[in-house]
C-alpha cells in the first residue's frame, strides 16, 4: 500500500525547480560577498588571504580623490532626497485628486522604467540645447528626474489607502483646502514620503551612468571616482569603500521597506 504524502512535504520536482532559483542568487550575491570579505584582508593581493585586518578602511578616508567624490555625492544625494520627495509628493497628490485615467500616472512613473543610458543621453542633449554648464547642479537635476518617479509611486500607493472621510470631516469643521492638507493629509503621507526620500537618497548615492553623462570632470561623484580607480586595478582600498557603500545602501533600503510596510498597515 502506497503511503500518502503530506501536502507540506516538498516533492522531488519542486526541489529541482529550486536549483535555478538558488543558482541565480549565488551568481548575483557571491561576488558581493567576496568583495566584503576581501576588504578585511591584510594582504594587498586580492587572491591571497593573510589574515583579518581593518587597515584599508582608514586608508579610504586618507584618499583625497575619494573624499572629494564622497563630498560631491553627499551634496547630490541629499539635494535629490529633498527635491524628489517634495516634487514626487506634489505630483502624486495632483494625480490622485485631479486625474482619472492612467496616462498621466504612466508618464509620471516612466523615468523609473526607462533605461539609464537612454535617460542619460536624453538629459545630456537637453542640457546641451539649453546651454546648461555641467556640474553638480546638472547631476542633481538629472537624478531628481528619475528619483521623483519612485517617490511618486510610493506616495500614490499611500494615497490609495487613505480614508477620504477624514478630509471631508476637516472641511466640514471649517478648515480650508490648504489647512486640511497640512493638518490631515500630510501627516498620513509622512511614512510614505520618508520611505520615498530614503529610496531616492540610495538611488542617487549609487547611480553611475546618469552621473557619468551629466557631470563635469572637475566635479566627480563617488561612483565615478571609484570607476577611475578601478581602471588601474581593484585594490583592497576599493573593496573597503564598496563595503561601506553597500552597508549604507542596505540600511537605507531596509528603512524604506519598513516605512513602506508601516504605510501599508495604516
Amino acid at each position: 500500500m502506497r503511503r500518502a504524502s503530506s501536502p507540506h512535504t516538498p516533492r522531488p520536482q519542486s526541489r529541482l525547480i529550486r536549483i535555478p532559483f538558488w543558482f541565480t542568487y549565488v551568481f548575483l550575491y557571491l561576488p558581493i560577498l567576496v568583495v566584503v570579505i576581501m576588504s578585511f584582508n591584510s594582504s594587498k593581493n586580492l587572491f591571497v588571504w593573510k589574515g583579518f585586518s581593518l587597515q584599508w578602511y582608514p586608508t579610504v578616508f586618507a584618499n583625497e580623490a575619494v573624499m572629494t567624490g564622497l563630498r560631491n555625492t553627499l551634496i547630490v544625494a541629499t539635494s535629490v532626497m529633498l527635491l524628489a520627495t517634495l516634487l514626487g509628493t506634489l505630483i502624486a497628490v495632483g494625480i490622485h485628486r485631479y486625474t482619472r485615467g492612467g496616462l498621466v500616472r504612466a508618464f509620471a512613473i516612466a523615468p523609473a522604467l526607462l533605461p539609464d543610458l537612454l535617460l542619460a543621453v536624453g538629459l545630456l542633449s537637453l542640457f546641451s540645447l539649453a546651454g546648461v554648464t555641467l556640474g553638480l547642479h546638472s547631476v542633481i537635476i538629472a537624478h531628481v528626474t528619475f528619483a521623483m518617479a519612485f517617490v511618486t509611486a510610493i506616495v500614490l500607493a499611500r494615497l490609495a489607502s487613505l480614508d477620504p472621510s477624514l478630509e471631508e470631516a476637516s472641511r466640514d469643521l471649517g478648515a480650508g483646502s490648504f489647512r486640511t492638507f497640512m493638518k490631515v493629509t500630510l501627516p498620513q503621507l509622512a511614512p510614505g514620503m520618508v520611505a520615498g526620500g530614503l529610496l531616492a537618497f540610495t538611488l542617487s548615492l549609487d547611480e553611475f551612468v546618469i552621473a557619468f553623462f551629466t557631470t563635469a570632470p572637475t566635479t566627480p561623484t563617488l561612483p565615478i571616482a571609484i570607476y577611475s580607480m578601478v581602471r588601474f586595478g581593484v585594490t583592497p582600498e576599493i573593496n573597503a569603500l564598496a563595503t561601506m557603500l553597500l552597508f549604507v545602501s542596505v540600511l537605507a533600503v531596509i528603512g524604506a521597506q519598513r516605512l513602506t510596510r508601516v504605510t501599508d498597515a495604516l
